[in-house]
């Protein structure tokens, strides 16, 4: 059964721009955001997921998108290194919530910039991290060094719009993922061609509707809604696509993946 941990939006709002989706001037609904995040939380209950809760703290509004935590593997718990000091407050609360909860905590030496699950994400064995933006591609040698058994490719982001790896590629397990390409430079492209059985293309007005940005489940897929193609050319693959509107959240740059990660 699969597990994941969320952070309730009480205190999310866009109090900074530290991406190209975040302006002051567009002001977050806090009650409807709250409505569409109890809406997500409903689909995995009824997706029988196990959702455990870090409390949110005040004045860490992105505390809410627990995906940028840092990278879990097993019991292992490798901890973010935010690039922008607005979000390095959030690096000791999950830091405390994993070792609360049973799990080792690898820390990646100083000086480091690592954007946990935002940045890698594992297909079968095989952990795809994305650098640019906000990971720096020498955090991965040292990701690799934790954990030496799993191979670890890295794709270069180039469109700022997709500043982190799970807006722009999502997988699906059996060797299959779903990807926007313009968000990738030329040899990551070929890299995920040559590593990925089945790659299925998302068109760009899906990509910046999140398309990819999308937590699987088995069979299932949570996306935001408003996404028809990749549902269709899910569904021709025997996915079942739970559509949820995250407009609110799309303020800050996330939809329902980094509202969540997966223990």
């Amino acid at each position: 059964m699969a597990s994941l941990l969320v952070c309730p939006p009480d205190y999310f709002t866009v109090a900074y721009e530290i991406n190209p989706w975040m302006h002051l001037q567009k002001k977050v609904r806090q009650g409807k955001a709250a409505i569409q995040w109890k809406a997500l939380e409903e689909i995995y209950r009824k997706l029988r997921v196990t959702l455990k809760v870090v409390r949110p703290v005040k004045g860490l509004p992105d505390m809410v998108f627990t995906a940028n935590a840092g990278l879990v593997k097993g019991k292992i718990f490798i901890p973010s290194r935010f690039r922008h000091k607005e979000r390095q407050g959030e690096e000791k609360y999950f830091i405390q919530w994993f070792k609360r909860n049973g799990y080792t905590v690898k820390l990646l030496p100083e000086g480091s910039v690592f954007e946990g699950a935002g940045d890698a994400l594992f297909l079968d064995d095989t952990l795809f991290a994305g650098y640019h933006f906000r990971s720096d591609i020498h955090s991965h040698r040292e990701v690799a060094k934790i954990l030496p058994k799993v191979p670890v490719l890295s794709l270069e982001l180039v469109d700022r719009r997709f500043y982190h790896l799970d807006t722009c590629f999502c997988p699906l397990g059996d060797g299959a993922a779903f990807y926007y390409p313009g968000a990738f430079d030329s040899y990551a492209r070929k890299v995920l061609k040559e590593n990925v059985k089945d790659l299925i293309e998302v068109a760009e007005n899906e990509a910046i509707r999140f398309a990819c940005n999308a937590v699987v489940v088995g069979k299932q897929v949570v996306m935001n809604s408003g996404c028809p193609k990749i549902t269709r050319d899910l569904a021709k693959r025997g996915y079942t696509v739970h559509p949820s509107d995250t407009s609110e959240f799309m303020k800050a740059g996330g939809s329902a993946k980094c509202l969540t990660i997966r223990l």
